[in-house]
């Protein structure tokens, strides 16, 4: 529950810190640009999803848990500060922030809701990937599987990326 509010927080922050700064400093020209470096940045995350190793036979556990550092509880603050400083938060918000806000005209009053709803979506990400997790990854034991579900989220990438392509990037240059 702690991680998931600290999820939520940071995207909060993040999605009303970059909405504000998109809505400002994004125009119609630079949307086409920004559009085009943020479907290139989604293909090339489409291809390392596709290319990543799929090999179960690694312990990460003992690996991880060896360590000779006494655990000690974080403060809200400190664990907000590694939310914020994380680059898993900045590439998942930006995107939506500086190209899918301004491309539907979320500003102002409908910004705060937009980011709260979806910071509130994001809040659950940590307890759920827990949750399944413990239900489906002790089943799979085939490397194959998770090459495939590796494939399939590659496929969806590179869909969205077509998406904006196409409706930010080729239909606005056509229209000039």
């Amino acid at each position: 529950m702690f991680a998931d509010a600290l999820v939520g927080t940071a995207m909060f922050t993040y999605l009303l810190l970059l909405g504000w700064a998109g809505a400002a400093w994004i125009d119609d020209e630079a949307l086409i640009v920004v559009s085009a470096l943020g479907c290139s940045y989604i293909v090339y995350l489409a291809i390392k999803i596709a290319r990543s190793s799929a090999d179960l036979s690694s312990d990460l556990d003992n690996h991880l848990n060896n360590h000779a550092h006494t655990p000690h509880l974080l403060r809200f603050r400190d664990g907000l500060v590694m939310q914020l400083l994380n680059p898993k938060a900045i590439i998942a918000t930006l995107p939506l922030a500086t190209l899918q806000f301004p491309a539907a005209g979320i500003e102002g009053l409908s910004l705060v809701v937009w980011a709260f709803g979806l910071a509130i979506l994001a809040a659950g990400a940590p307890g759920s990937y827990v949750l399944m997790g413990s239900l489906v990854g002790q089943r799979i034991q085939s490397a194959g599987i998770i090459k495939g579900f590796n494939w399939v989220m590659a496929g969806l990438l590179v869909a969205v990326a077509l998406s904006i392509g196409y409706e930010h990037v080729w239909l606005p240059l056509n229209a000039s």
